[in-house]
């Protein structure tokens, strides 16, 4: 089931989005963290239909969630130039993730710069498939991944830095909800020194938008995430989204529980 088919099987009543989350949708025990943040800015946009561009989003994994879910918002404050808005997705086992979305209108500004180009890398028909099927977590079925520079998971390798293609496999994904469900795909990058399998499960996931209207073309985005610390059992990441003309558009950070 493809994000656009997954998202228009949900009934949107009394302000509750409820959908039943399938097997190839899930990441170990609960749902894969990219849909479940989607799922909380589609509760977000339902239920208030004239946000302004969304900017920023705050969100912590709390518990596992699977199934029959439900997703809910509520509006935090509306001021002049931004509007918060709190949105939850729940299971049968209770609370499962919570984000806090800022909303924000385009300003005139006499400053219109990016800090952080692009790399120069090899465009995603020369490179070769990231996620080996052996190790690959059920929801990655849904997204063609390539990998452009870095090593992949569980290789032993000494590297911490990985740029990977991704594009939804199936076209029509182009809401901002499905771009936030994509840019969670790519695995921790510390994952790439681990030598055996393990655990890892994400805590929180900070995501700045930096654009009103997040485009690409072709459905491709290079993502990056790169660790720039793993110890005691946690590793901090950074995260950038680029759309294929190199025009960064997506900030983040992530806070990830590690057990090798």
């Amino acid at each position: 089931m493809t994000y656009s088919t997954l998202i228009g099987s949900a009934s949107f009543v009394d302000g509750c989005l409820s959908l039943t989350i399938p097997e190839a949708w899930m990441q170990g025990r609960t749902t894969y963290g990219g849909l479940s943040a989607a799922l909380c800015l589609e509760a977000a946009l339902q239920t208030f239909t004239d946000l302004p561009p969304l900017r920023s989003a705050t969100v912590s994994f709390i518990g596992p969630a699977g199934g029959a879910v439900e997703a809910r918002a509520k509006l935090l404050r509306r001021g002049k130039s931004v509007t918060f808005v709190e949105a939850d997705v729940s299971g049968d086992k209770g609370l499962a993730t919570r984000c806090v979305f800022a909303f924000g209108g385009v300003r005139e500004s006499a400053l219109d710069q990016s800090f952080t180009p692009a790399p120069t890398l090899p465009a995603p028909e020369e490179c070769e498939a990231f996620m080996p099927k052996d190790v690959a977590p059920a929801f990655a079925r849904h997204f063609d991944t390539r990998l452009a520079k870095g090593a992949r998971p569980i290789s032993g390798a000494r590297e911490h830095d990985i740029f990977v293609w991704v594009r939804h496999k199936v076209e029509g994904a182009e809401t901002l909800p499905a771009l936030l469900a994509l840019a969670d795909m790519p695995p921790p990058a510390v994952l790439a020194m681990f030598t055996a399998p393990a655990p890892i499960s994400t805590m929180t996931w900070m995501v700045n938008v930096l654009t009103d209207r997040p485009t690409t073309r072709d459905g491709w985005w290079l993502l990056q995430s790169r660790a720039d610390n793993a110890s005691q059992g946690y590793s901090s990441q950074d995260m950038q989204v680029w759309n294929r003309d190199g025009e960064l558009v997506i900030a983040g950070r992530q806070n990830v529980a590690i057990f090798f």
